[in-house]
Formats: C-alpha cells, sequence, structure tokens
C-alpha cells in the first residue's frame, strides 16, 4: 500500500531467495505516490513496470494484491497481509505464510499456460489441483469454485453461461438478488469469485493501451487511471466488462471501490471500450476449497479448531510453538482459556489468558488478558512500542472498539483513533493497553491518553525489528521444544538438528544451566549437542555428571583419625561375578533417577576365588604398593603422592583410591609420618587378579576395589558392613574417575 510496506516485502522475499526459482524475478510495487489507488491501478502499475523490463510476450507472470493496510487485521498491516501466518510447517522446517502458500499452490500452474498473467487476492488461499485448468491462452479466464451463498455474499460470485463464459459479475450482492437471477442452485452453492483470474497477452495490450501511447507509457493518461479519486478495483472494474450480458449503463452503476465519482465513471468508459469485446471463461474447479483471511475471527475459528478440517494438508494448530499457536511459546503453566491463538508471542508461567483471544508479537508474563480481545506489539521507527489492543470482532473500518462507541471527538473510526500511547518498553505498552481496555469498558473515553492510531502505528513500525523479533522467536521456540523433549523424557534421537547456536540461544542455555541441578543441566548440554552438532557440548554433559557425582564422593570423604593397625597380616579373596540380566540399569544417570535391577551370580575360576588382596604392617614410615599380576612396585614417603588418584593409567590409583575412601589418609593435607605413627606402623598392600585379563566384562577392577576395602577396613580395625564396602568402591570409582557400573562389586562381595 505504500513504500515502507513494500521495502518490508522486499526484506521477506530476501529472506526467501534460497527457496524461489533462480530463474524467476520478483517484484515489489507499491500503490503510485503511496497513496491508494484500488487494486486495478495497481494491476496498471504492474504493467508500467513490466514493460519496462520487457513486455509480457512469452512470459508466465503471477501478481499477488498484497491486501493493502489490512486494517481488519491490522496486526498483519506492517509486514503485509500477504505474510501472514498459515498454520503449516513447511517440509524444511519453516513456518509456513500465505507466500509460501501462493508459491506452492501454485507451481504447476505455469505448464497450463502459455504466456499470460495470473492474478491473485493476497487474503485467500486456493486450494485446487492446477491439472484441472484447462485454457486457450487467449481473452480472460477466472478460476471458480462452488461454494456456499453465504460466503459468496461477502465476496462476489457469477453466473456462468451455456457456452462457458461468466454472463453476470455478481460483486456483494446480497442473497436474494443472487437467486434471482439465478445464480445460486437448489443446494444454496454458487460460483465464486475466488481473486485468481487469468489475461491473457490480447488482454494486457488493450489494459496498456489506457496508459500508453504508440507502445511508451504516458504520464497523462497513466496518472489519469492511476489515482486515489478513481481507485480503480481489478474485480469491479476490470471483470465486470468481460461478462457477456453486462452494459455500459450497468457498469456505472456498479458499486465502487472507493466512492463514485466523475474521474471514475470516464475511466470505466474507455475501461469498456477496450475490455467488452473479450469474453471471461468460467474454470470451476471441483474439488477446490476457498480459504479467507479476512478478519481476526475468521483467522481465531481457523486457528482454534477450523484447522482440523486441513489435517491431512499437515496443517496444525501448532506451527513451530510450544502450545497452541505459530512461532510461540506458551509455557504449561500457564493459565490459558479456550480458543486462544499466539503467534511470534511468549506467554511465561505467571500469565493468564482469556478464551477467544490473539497475541501477536507479545511477551506476556505476570498479566492478565482478558478474552475475546486481540493484542498486539508493535516497535516504532523511534524506538518506542505501542501496544494495541481491540475486541476480536470489531471491525477496525468502523467506529466500535471492544463493541463500545468511538465518541466522534476521538475519531470517526477504530483505524484512525488516536488511543495508542507510545512507552519505552514493550511491557509498558501491554501495561497501557490493559488500562485501556478498563477506561473503554468503563466507558472512562475522557480519561485516555492521546497516542498513535492503528494507521499511523503501522506507517511508523520498525519492520526490522519485527523480523528481528519472529527470528528471536523461531530461535527460542527451537530451545523450548528442546527443552519439551526433555521434561516429557522424550530420547535425544527426537532433537531436530538447528545449527550452531545463536546468541538468543546461547543466553536462553546459560540461563537455564545457572538454575539447573545436575539432572537438567547434563541434559541440556547433551540434547543441545546433538542439535547443534557441537562435541564439545556432549562431552561437557557427561563431565556435568561426573562432577556432580565426584562432588559428592569428595564429600564422603573423611579421615578415620580413630583407625589403629589392630592385625599384622589380612588376606581377601573374592570371586568374580557374571551378570545374567538388567546391565546397564546399573549405569549413571540412569541408576540416579530410577534405580536398576541386576540379576548376576559369583563364579570362582578352577576352583579358586581369583580377587585377592593382602594387607601388611611394615616397621618403615612408608606406604608399600604392589601389584604382582601387573609386576608394579611403589614405595611412597609423601603423602601427596598418594593423594593424587585422578589419573586411571596410574597402576597405583586403586590402592590410593582405597587409602582414601577407607579413611586412613586424608583427600589433601596431611603428614605421611604422622599418620603412620598414628596407624603404628607403614603398610604394605599388594592387589593381584589370578588369570583373569582386564576388561573381561566379570567386575575385576570393581571386585578389587572391594577387596581392597575389605582387608584395610580390617587391617585397622573399622567395623562395617558389605552396605559399607559398596559405597566406598562407588566413592573409589569416581575419585579415580573410572565411573563404571554401580553394583559391579556386589556380586563379588555377596558371592553372588
Amino acid at each position: 500500500s505504500n513504500e515502507h510496506q513494500a521495502e518490508s516485502f522486499r526484506k521477506q522475499i530476501d529472506c526467501r531467495r534460497a527457496y524461489l526459482p533462480s530463474e524467476t524475478s520478483v517484484w515489489v510495487v507499491a500503490d503510485e505516490g503511496d497513496v491508494r489507488v484500488g487494486s486495478g491501478g495497481a494491476t496498471l502499475s504492474v504493467l508500467k513496470l513490466i514493460n519496462e523490463i520487457g513486455g509480457w510476450k512469452d512470459k508466465r507472470i503471477l501478481v499477488i494484491h498484497s491486501g493493502g493496510d489490512s486494517k481488519r487485521v491490522p496486526q498483519y498491516s506492517a509486514l503485509g497481509k500477504l505474510f501472514s501466518p498459515v498454520p503449516h510447517c513447511l517440509p524444511d522446517g519453516r513456518s509456513s505464510t500465505l507466500f509460501d502458500e501462493f508459491i506452492i499452490t501454485m507451481s504447476a500452474l505455469p505448464a497450463r499456460i502459455r504466456e499470460g498473467m495470473l492474478l491473485l487476492s493476497g487474503d485467500v488461499i486456493l486450494l485446487f489441483n492446477p491439472l484441472l485448468i484447462d485454457w486457450s491462452g487467449k481473452g480472460a479466464a477466472s478460476i471458480s469454485f462452488r461454494e456456499s451463498g453465504d460466503v459468496g455474499k461477502e465476496h462476489g460470485a457469477f453466473l456462468r453461461g451455456k457456452d462457458g463464459n461468466v454472463e453476470q459479475f455478481l460483486h456483494k450482492k446480497p442473497l436474494s438478488e443472487l437467486k434471482a437471477v439465478g445464480a445460486l442452485d437448489q443446494d444454496g452453492m454458487l460460483d465464486i469469485d475466488t481473486g485468481a483470474i487469468i489475461f491473457g497477452t490480447d488482454v494486457l495490450d488493450s489494459l496498456f493501451s489506457l496508459i500508453s501511447t504508440d507502445g511508451k507509457v504516458d504520464s497523462g493518461k497513466y496518472h489519469a487511471f492511476v489515482n486515489d479519486k478513481a481507485r480503480l478495483s481489478l474485480y469491479g472494474d476490470f471483470q465486470y466488462p468481460l461478462a457477456t450480458k453486462s452494459t455500459l449503463d450497468q457498469f456505472y452503476n456498479e458499486n465502487p471501490e472507493w466512492e463514485y465519482n466523475e474521474e471514475l465513471k470516464g475511466c470505466r468508459k474507455a475501461i469498456w471500450e477496450v475490455l467488452h469485446q473479450y469474453s471471461l471463461k468460467l474454470i470451476r474447479l471441483a474439488p477446490a476449497k476457498f480459504i479467507h483471511f479476512g478478519t481476526a475471527k475468521e483467522i481465531l475459528d481457523l486457528m482454534s479448531g477450523g484447522v482440523d478440517e486441513y489435517k491431512d494438508l499437515n496443517w496444525n494448530r501448532s506451527v513451530n510453538s510450544i502450545g497452541p499457536g505459530y512461532n510461540s511459546v506458551i509455557s504449561p503453566y500457564a493459565d490459558v482459556g479456550e480458543g486462544v491463538y499466539c503467534e511470534v508471542s511468549y506467554v511465561h508461567s505467571g500469565a493468564s489468558i482469556g478464551d477467544r483471544s490473539i497475541l501477536s508479537y507479545v511477551d506476556i508474563d505476570e498479566e492478565t488478558i482478558p478474552s475475546d480481545v486481540v493484542i498486539h506489539g508493535l516497535k516504532q521507527n523511534d524506538g518506542k512500542f505501542v501496544c494495541r489492543i481491540f475486541g476480536i470482532n470489531d471491525n477496525p473500518k468502523d467506529n466500535k472498539l471492544f463493541g463500545k462507541t468511538i465518541p466522534e471527538k476521538i475519531a470517526s473510526s477504530l483505524w484512525s483513533a488516536p488511543v495508542y500511547p507510545e512507552r519505552d518498553s514493550v511491557r509498558e505498552a501491554i501495561a497501557t493497553a490493559l488500562s485501556l481496555y478498563k477506561l473503554v469498558t468503563e466507558d472512562r473515553w475522557d480519561e485516555i491518553e492521546h497516542g498513535k492510531s492503528l494507521a499511523s502505528g503501522f506507517f511508523d513500525a520498525d519492520t526490522e525489528a519485527i523480523l528481528a523479533w519472529d527470528k528471536r522467536m523461531t530461535e527460542l521456540v527451537q530451545m523450548n521444544r528442546i527443552a519439551s523433549l526433555i521434561d516429557d523424557k522424550s530420547p535425544a534421537s527426537e532433537v531436530k538438528a538447528c545449527g550452531a547456536l545463536t546468541e538468543i540461544q546461547r543466553e536462553w542455555l546459560d540461563e537455564r544451566l545457572d538454575n539447573s541441578d545436575y539432572r537438567l543441566g547434563m541434559r541440556l548440554n547433551y540434547y543441545m549437542g546433538m542439535a547443534s552438532g557441537n562435541e564439545s557440548m556432549v562431552f561437557q554433559s557427561f563431565k556435568i555428571l561426573s562432577n556432580a557425582i565426584l562432588s559428592t564422593a569428595m564429600d564422603s570423604l573423611r579421615e578415620n583419625k580413630e583407625a589403629r593397625i589392630v592385625r599384622e597380616h589380612v588376606e581377601v579373596d573374592l570371586p568374580l561375578r557374571v551378570n545374567w540380566g538388567g546391565g546397564w540399569s546399573d549405569t549413571p544417570p540412569y541408576c540416579n533417577e530410577n534405580g536398576g535391577t541386576v540379576l548376576n551370580a559369583a563364579i570362582t575360576i578352577s576352583g579358586q576365588r581369583p580377587i585377592k588382596v593382602t594387607v601388611k604392617r611394615t616397621e618403615d614410615k612408608k606406604i608399600v604398593l604392589e601389584s604382582r599380576d601387573m609386576m608394579s612396585h611403589g614405595e611412597f614417603t609423601d603423602i601427596n603422592e598418594l593423594q593424587r588418584v585422578g589419573d586411571p593409567f596410574d597402576p597405583f590409583v586403586l590402592q590410593k583410591a582405597a587409602l582414601l575412601a577407607c579413611g586412613i589418609l586424608p583427600a589433601s593435607g596431611g603428614s605421611l609420618d604422622e599418620i603412620i605413627d598414628r596407624l603404628g606402623g607403614g603398610i604394605w598392600m599388594d592387589t593381584e587378579v589370578i588369570g583373569i585379563p582386564k576388561g573381561s566384562g566379570l567386575g575385576t577392577s570393581s571386585i578389587l576395589s572391594a577387596g581392597c576395602v575389605k582387608a584395610l577396613l580390617s587391617f585397622v580395625g573399622v567395623e562395617h558392613t558389605d552396605d559399607d564396602v559398596y559405597k566406598r568402591v562407588l566413592c573409589m570409582e569416581q575419585i579415580m574417575s573410572t565411573g563404571g557400573g554401580w553394583q559391579d562389586q556386589v556380586g563379588g562381595v555377596t558371592d553372588g
């Protein structure tokens, strides 16, 4: 409708260049002079442009009329109704718009026409099979569906002649008139004007002659037809003369798009002379469907229930959303009423939303939104925000707000009523909108603060900010969808790839990691790593789990200063174990959160117990560690060396961990000489696994750890149960960083 809106269209089309046919040129044409020239005037502007870039011969041209100011659904004014949401997730994961649906639906049509122009109305989706279209390429043709009279009277209808051509064009006529002329059949159905019309190049030549002289655009003639006084209609002014039974006198009396005046009369006379020579073929398609996106109520009815009728098209109440909506996040803990529709909005847990309301481009935290309203946030070019609120049944062309008549001193229509003040933040703007609702419903018009109107808010909109908010919500929806998978305990394999995390997504993740326990933290990193292909995040998920378990293990390490050597020599022999079932249910994080069940049996090898641990007292002030099967021997007089247990490749790491887990040595600090003096001697410890290779899967390392614990606790006279042994082995495995199954030691200690 103006160059500002046209620039918004160009930005949105640029975002789709990768999806559009590479050899197709795309142009955006604004109404001449930024004043409304009507859909007919706009069509002539398109002809002027195409003539400048090579003409229409041998070309297939698609013209989509954008829907203008979008007065009846003002939340779509700034970006244009053509880019309003459609409840459909495209195969590549993008949320669809009317524009995307037009490109998809019409992609098969060029094969059905050799050359010419197809014109569409930008607020209607047509569902049909293009292969049914049969057209000679001469004159004009209108694509029509059979629809009910109630639909037809709001749009337009045709009376079809026996020759298949349109006899009468019936633009927004009452049912009684439609019935009187025979347009309605016995079932109350008629041939609806879908807004889709095809002009052959002969018709385009004739239309161009209105604004040209000798094949070149004549500025005087052009502006006589393209102006805000005549405001020609593609449908009322260009289709009517094509009907075989129309007359010029009747043409003069047809309802205009704007108002009847001498400029329009002169234009109609000239149009009649060039177009009445052609006929308008009626292409009746079936099966077919006509979906109008004309009013807020129609959109709400579609999104909150009517969409179910189109489930076979993969239309859905939730499109790239958490909860019912479009590119939105709706907390499951928010109080959301029946039939609510959110688009590009965030509804937090503290919000309350009334029944049958539309939320558009807002962030609702702890606010209460009334029922039956549309609330729409819009950033302005000056950096401030307005939040427009109106009733779901309000028609902004009328002078009512929430069903209340707007006083004449304020405005003659809701579209022009300056009742939406600017605020510094969207949160303040929402509060102001809710205050306006209260003032209007209580008839306190005199207290309303002067501000922007729906019209001026649209003209001053910052389209860059709107597109940025849309992108931001798309990114947040991706993150919240992953969070929902975690909440639902769905496997990470269901995560959709989203590429590298953006700055917004990283902020979202960091905030949640700061406020999460280890369970959520590890999953967030794992699922996000899987989604973004970031291996370091996947590694971090395991590190979070390991650190959490290690932290708990380290907290349980206590030096037992009461320990004394009470036996000169201790030997422990233990069997191995074999698992019959339940393996991996004993592995973190599953066992931490769910427990586990494993069936196993203790086994000997050739009648012997292969795990052997020997501990002896020595007179030397040192600790001697041996591993006979590994042929390793070490003598330690430095306590720091004995406290280094993080290297799983250290041949003595298991014995060192046992000394810490049994409280014989502190986890840090202390003097080895003093500890040996208190214990009553030095320690010599030997471990051996006879005839079994490392990594056999028979629990050797865990059972060997259990043998060390049993031997050391007996050596220093600490009373213990099997359960004490299990827990200390768990502690050992964490401080050794080996992890492993959490019940491997049990089968060897209990004899199965």
